[in-house]
């Protein structure tokens, strides 16, 4: 099981052909050092690691109460405490929060939590998305998500050629989605094997960062490769409660009602022979201090990083001319 680890910080790269930072420190500078109010994720990527192997010993029915103790211990050790309890929640609730997902789990074919080691590594690393952003409005109802001015319409962008990536939005009537099983039939792999957008909106600064990320990969990959999919963009509340219902692991708070978190499909890009190398090539970009990755197995969850919004927002508008 590989989860991502290092995060640290960024310099700034070319804010159209590349917004990648660059790969080495120029000589005679430091390593960026941490505040008190700047908890270090490296530790706590590795904390996490570690956690998730013992919890897979802990994995059966019988080991519940074990699991508890575990989590409980584990979880006030500094390098995950730092972290927890810089977010709103604190340690407590993010404890409690976790026990309480841990308790309620029930796997099913819709989840990215195949089992329980999945969903506390889903669960733990997704709050580095909520310790950067606590401080972002949330889009609590989907009109919010469709009237708000600080998202931007993919569709527009992709008329006028302006996306390197793509995506599907989910079928708004039953012709639509009569439609979309029909073509799942005939070409089973033509596309991902993904219920699409609901909301085809976006910040633009991971606009900016979707296709500096979709240029990277059509270079790395092998010829013949589909260009980077996206399978989930901004949701409202509403929409990730929804999602709870139906059995999909959507954690609350969420990067992805804020605006700042996305999915992309890796397992589809198998049969391209193309996963790996975008695989290590979201691995860097997390590295270089641009993103938090998660590993949730067919998607991996992405989350911009607070450091690289300016810098994204500026080759936005250098990229689209405004």
């Amino acid at each position: 099981m590989r989860v991502p680890s290092r995060s640290p910080g960024q310099q700034p790269g070319s804010p159209v052909s590349s917004t990648a930072p660059a790969r080495r420190r120029p000589s005679g500078t430091s390593p960026r050092r941490l505040t008190a109010a700047e908890p270090d994720l490296v530790a706590y990527r590795a904390a996490v690691a570690e956690l998730l192997v013992e919890v897979g010993a802990l994995a059966d029915a019988a080991s519940a109460r074990a699991r508890q103790v575990l989590i409980d211990e584990r979880l006030r050790e500094p390098a995950l405490a730092a972290v927890l309890d810089a977010t709103p929640q604190g340690l407590i609730g993010a404890r409690e929060t976790l026990l309480l997902e841990m308790a309620r789990y029930q796997p099913n074919e819709r989840t990215s939590a195949r089992d329980l080691t999945a969903l506390v590594r889903i669960y733990l690393l997704s709050r580095i998305d909520v310790l950067w952003w606590q401080d972002a409005p949330t889009f609590v109802t989907d009109d919010q998500v469709n009237g708000s001015a600080d998202l931007v319409d993919l569709e527009w962008l992709r008329r006028r050629d302006l996306l390197r990536f793509r995506y599907q939005e989910q079928p708004a009537t039953v012709l639509g989605r009569a439609a979309r099983g029909l073509r799942r039939r005939l070409r089973p792999d033509s596309t991902p094997q993904t219920a699409g957008l609901l909301f085809r909106r976006a910040r633009r600064e991971v606009v900016a960062l979707l296709n500096d990320l979709a240029r990277e990969f059509a270079a790395a990959a092998p010829p013949n490769t589909p260009p980077l999919w996206v399978t989930s963009l901004v949701r409202s509340a509403e929409h990730q409660y929804r999602l709870r219902r139906l059995g999909y692991a959507a954690m609350l708070p969420s990067g992805h009602c804020l605006g700042y978190s996305v999915d992309v499909e890796l397992t589809w890009f198998e049969r391209f022979g193309a996963r790996e190398a975008l695989a290590e090539l979201l691995l860097t970009r997390q590295e270089t201090g641009d993103i938090n990755v998660i590993d949730e197995g067919q998607a991996w969850h992405l989350c911009l990083a607070p450091a690289a919004r300016r810098r994204l927002r500026r080759a936005y508008e250098a990229e689209m001319g405004v």
